[in-house]
């Protein structure tokens, strides 16, 4: 490459991370290597599934799109604009590709070698730690340009893994590593090994790491003969050792024997290798960790016998919850795994009240509904479900119906003990106009549906985000049908839900100030739940089941998916996506700092930044009440 067009790219990339890291000098090395593609729009660049190529890649001009395959449809990931790094498995991973990047226009992609920009992250702790803490990032706030430049990340998990959890879990290890002195006979190191049943020592000088010894260095140095058995520890030993603090995560590790090629870290007080040795991970601690799916935590869920016992659960789910925030972890992935806990503990409720009631009757399914069927629970806000029964012959209705009642009763009950509070609107299980039968369930969806409004008291759109708990999956797909027959050619109904959705308060005044609460004693508070967050789930919601985006709940989910049904207005709808992120990310900060729902937020409270993050998180909303207005043709109650 001619050396101005490599000071061309310089000039370019030094404007982004990581590489705003590196001096002048440096990016001229790295850009003198690297390729120029030219990708014409909805060009491939890689594909799912396809080998790893030997470069990562950085986009110079257009848009690249990252999708992934989920429920056997294209979802669109995110979107890569000039600067944005993508491409990175091959840094990380040995195995295939798990995304696709397709120019969404003419585009031109700069093709970075790994191999010559690997010895910049070595040189330059700032490249690194950009590196470690975008590693399980796949998102990006479009408004927030400290933000520009982050890296998308490779690591996709379809909805429904649990696999996430590796990435922001703290790590078991051998918390009593062997520990040896630098003058100590390699013949006796093998012995020692052997009666310990470990594949590794750590060579210590006043109990700080100086090197580490393992079964490779016996296999490369000893075994052919390039060292006699009777050589001091130090001939065969690999220094320095890399270490690592005690709260280090499954990524970190990962990343770091990666970078490093090695099979063990060493675990120290303060992370250096000045400080106190506290133990050893291995390979075999990262493949246990990750073995470990669905979590420690459902197999503790799955074990409990008690209230109490699932309320210990539950708190360390809130750890779990404040730790990933604090790691930068994304939403969705601490979405994924806290619903999928906060499901196995509703569960593990109602199989306990089984164990107490005998057998049910009849066949049944019970729903989670509201934030929990939109996977979209992180505090400990109150309970809504319902449950539906088979239906059975007349003379046992009744007995039928209270057996469920008592069974829902004792699981309310149980989650009210864990820390779920009773809704206070009634919308649980417990409450016998929401435990019925599927024929009485039927009459209550056609009337909501097809008379919408004659008994607003009646209606309420959480439900109509649900997900199955317990129970039968065919009750599930009889009420999917019963919607979807319900919406089809149903205009009342859309206007009914497009109004409701509109009726919510603005969120910013006429000068462009927060609509702060007038009175109660939430006095001068923003309440971002129903001003904010909950006229994006609506509108995610109404237009979701107008696309009939059958099974899909999760209000980020649903938006990223809407941007693909409906690619018109696919800008609005992944703004929408992002605003939703940032606002639940204030919600849940401000509900782990003050143990609240989070619903109240303190505007004086915020830093000038987080102020203008905030109202710009708001914008796309603006956007999205004028996109209902004009799909829905809003009349009947305006």
């Amino acid at each position: 490459m001619s050396n101005s067009v490599a000071e061309n790219i310089a000039n370019f990339l030094k404007e982004f991370s990581p590489f705003s890291y590196l001096s002048h000098e440096e990016l001229i090395q790295v850009t003198t290597s690297i390729g120029v593609i030219n990708l014409d729009k909805h060009k491939i660049l890689f594909q799912i599934n396809d080998k790893l190529h030997e470069s990562f890649y950085v986009v110079g001009s257009g848009v690249i799109n990252l999708s992934v395959i989920s429920d056997a449809e294209e979802t669109l990931l995110n979107k890569c604009y000039p600067g944005d790094v993508f491409g990175l498995r091959p840094f990380f991973a040995k195995n295939n590709y798990m995304m696709t990047a397709k120019a969404r226009e003419d585009c031109i992609v700069y093709a970075i070698p790994i191999a010559v920009f690997k010895p910049f992250v070595a040189q330059n702790p700032q490249v690194l730690d950009f590196l470690l803490e975008s590693f399980a990032t796949n998102t990006r706030n479009p408004f927030d340009k400290e933000n520009r430049g982050k890296l998308i990340t490779d690591n996709v998990y379809a909805d429904g893994q649990q696999n996430e959890i590796q990435y922001f879990q703290s790590l078991a290890y051998n918390k009593t590593p062997l520990k040896i002195s630098i003058t100590s006979i390699v013949k006796d190191t093998a012995q020692l090994m052997t009666e310990n049943l470990t594949d590794n020592v750590l060579i210590t000088e006043q109990s700080h790491p100086i090197g580490i010894v393992t079964d490779s260095d016996f296999r490369s140095k000893i075994a052919n003969g390039r060292f006699p058995l009777i050589s001091t520890i130090d001939k065969i030993m690999s220094s320095p050792v890399i270490t690592v603090p005690e709260n280090v995560s499954v990524a970190e590790a990962q990343l770091l024997m990666l970078k490093h090629n090695v099979s063990h870290l060493c675990v120290t007080i303060d992370g250096s290798d000045k400080s106190e040795v506290k133990g050893v991970i291995s390979e075999h601690d990262l493949i246990v960790a990750q073995a470990n799916n669905p979590g420690v935590l459902i197999k503790e869920i799955k074990r409990s016998l008690s209230p109490k016992e699932l309320k210990l659960v539950r708190e360390k789910l809130t750890d779990l919850i404040q730790s990933s925030i604090a790691k930068n972890i994304p939403l969705p992935h601490i979405y994924n795994i806290s619903g999928e806990i906060i499901t196995a503990i509703i569960k593990r409720s109602i199989e306990l009240a089984i164990l107490d009631l005998g057998s049910p009757p009849a066949r049944f399914a019970w729903f989670s509904i509201g934030s929990q069927g939109r996977k979209e629970q992180f505090l400990l806000t109150d309970q809504d479900s319902i449950l539906i029964f088979e239906d059975v012959a007349t003379e046992k209705y009744k007995d039928v119906k209270d057996y469920f009642l008592k069974l829902a009763k004792r699981a309310t009950s149980i989650l009210e003990k864990v820390g779920y509070n009773f809704c206070p609107n009634g919308h649980m299980a417990s409450n016998m106009l929401w435990c019925k039968s599927m024929s009485d369930w039927i009459k209550q969806y056609n009337n909501w549906m097809k008379t919408p409004g004659e008994k607003s008291n009646d209606i309420s759109s959480i439900f109509f985000d649900y997900e199955l708990v317990f129970g039968e999956g065919k009750i599930e797909d009889s009420l999917d049908d019963l919607i979807l027959k319900n919406t089809k050619n149903n205009a009342l109904f859309f206007d009914y839900l497009g109004n409701d959705t509109l009726r919510k308060n603005p969120p910013i005044n006429f000068f462009k100030k927060f609509n702060l609460e007038e009175e109660g004693e939430h006095l001068g508070k923003f309440d971002i739940k129903n001003r904010a967050i909950m006229p994006l789930v609506d509108g995610a919601r109404l237009f979701a089941i107008s696309l009939n985006l059958k099974g899909i709940n999760n209000t980020y989910v649903r938006f990223k998916q809407l941007a693909i049904a409906d690619p018109k207005f696919s800008e609005i709808y992944l703004n929408c996506a992002d605003s939703f992120l940032i606002l639940s990310k204030f919600r849940t900060l401000e509900g782990l700092k003050n143990d609240s729902t989070g619903d109240y937020i303190n505007i004086d409270e915020l830093s000038k930044v987080d102020k203008e993050k905030l109202k710009n998180a708001l914008i796309p909303m603006k956007e999205l009440e004028e996109l209902i207005k004009d799909k829905f043709q809003l009349t009947q109650f305006s």
